[in-house]
């Protein structure tokens, strides 16, 4: 009798620091999704004071790139089902 409680007290504890450590995960990647999305709202505005060709089509390279990594953040944040509310939807800016 003894060791099942101690069996089953030892059980919750893991599942706790699972659960610990899968929320910690979660903050982290809303965190970075937050970051992606202000990335890319920046890079839209560089676009819109480029001058000359070379700052356009670099311009135009940073938006897809951190179009692409802002996507690719929300795949991954859909994959593991992290939610928050009132968190902004799928556009930067």
């Amino acid at each position: 009798m003894q060791v099942d409680i101690l069996q089953r007290w030892s059980l919750m504890r893991e599942k706790g620091k699972a659960r610990e450590a899968a929320e910690l995960q979660a903050e982290s990647l809303l965190q970075e999704i937050q970051e992606a999305q202000q990335d890319w709202a920046n890079a839209k505005r560089h676009f819109e004071y480029a001058e000359g060709q070379d700052q356009i089509d670099y311009a135009i390279f940073a938006i897809e790139a951190a179009e692409k990594r802002y996507e690719m953040l929300l795949r991954h944040a859909k994959r593991l089902s992290v939610k928050k509310s009132g968190f902004r939807g799928s556009e930067a800016g």
